[in-house]
């Protein structure tokens, strides 16, 4: 296998968006290190990776069936698919088989799973997720399609990410305070999605795809995205206010300058694909030191 191939596997996967996945699960699997278990967490993280990439590659598979990745052919990198089956270098029937083939690891790991707790709920917990992943471009459900997107990437990548990982290591389901200190991610996942939509609204509106864009248009996106950012960074206050986090966690307060940058590209660059590159790319690394300083303040 070339570089060429290996190069176009990871493209058709989208690895950079499985960090956003990767660090809830850290997160919640480290609230109770006191009693940590390497092999749940082992299986768990692989359930995790694979779901996501599995999702991803659906995603692409969903959108191209409906036209929305047809409407501009040319590849950014971070919003409108990887762009493989509009190039003829994979096909749809490619991206289904490999994300069903994802899935199917990371059911397999979470059947271990359930084999070591000797309990059937993580499974019934498990196949909810994965028909929300899987429903979330693909038919009849469509969630993205219907203005439900950021609803379920902040329920996947929020609460069902932490509280997982902390379930993984106490048997313990569901929890307030793994809920509570499940929002930063949540919210901030949801802003990632949301800013990836804007630059496909137009795209989108011609096959019928309404994100939540849809609800202000892509001029005054830019109000919502400030909601969607505002409602992460007060939920990492609260849980500041109620000792769940540490004083550590103030430090990715820090982010709000590069929150309101991003803000600031939507508004003047909602129409600019390539400008909002930019914004795409400083969302995910907004994501990212959050999720670092937030998993320093429950380790330190």
């Amino acid at each position: 296998m070339n570089g060429l191939k290996i190069a176009n596997y990871l493209r058709a996967l989208r690895l950079a968006f499985v960090l956003v996945s990767i660090s809830p699960f850290i997160f919640g699997s480290f609230l109770n290190s006191a009693d940590f278990s390497s092999r749940n967490f082992f299986f768990g993280l692989i359930c995790v990776i694979f779901t996501h990439l599995g999702a991803n590659l659906i995603n692409d598979y969903s959108d191209s069936k409906s036209k929305a990745d047809w409407q501009d052919r040319n590849f950014y990198g971070f919003f409108g698919g990887s762009k493989l089956i509009q190039e003829g270098i994979f096909t749809e029937k490619f991206y289904l088989k490999t994300g069903i083939f994802c899935f199917s690891v990371a059911t397999l790991s979470v059947l271990i799973l359930a084999v070591f707790f000797n309990n059937l709920t993580i499974i019934a917990l498990y196949f909810l997720v994965l028909f929300l992943g899987f429903s979330y471009s693909h038919g009849p459900l469509r969630f993205s399609y219907r203005k439900l997107g950021e609803l379920i990437i902040f329920i996947l990548f929020g609460p069902a990410l932490v509280m997982g990982g902390y379930f993984l290591q106490t048997q313990v389901f569901p929890t307030l305070k793994s809920f509570l200190l499940s929002l930063p991610f949540g919210f901030f996942a949801a802003a990632v999605l949301f800013a990836n939509e804007i630059p496909d609204y137009s795209d989108d509106l011609k096959v019928g795809k309404l994100t939540m864009v849809s609800l202000v248009g892509a001029e005054k996106s830019f109000i919502l995205y400030y909601f969607i950012v505002s409602f992460g960074f007060l939920s990492i206050l609260l849980n500041i206010m109620l000792g769940y986090l540490n004083a550590f966690a103030f430090l990715s307060l820090v982010s709000v300058i590069f929150a309101i940058r991003v803000a600031l590209i939507l508004k003047k660059y909602y129409h600019d694909k390539k400008r909002l590159v930019i914004s795409s790319k400083m969302n995910i690394a907004i994501h990212i030191v959050i999720s670092i300083f937030l998993i320093l303040s429950i380790i330190v």
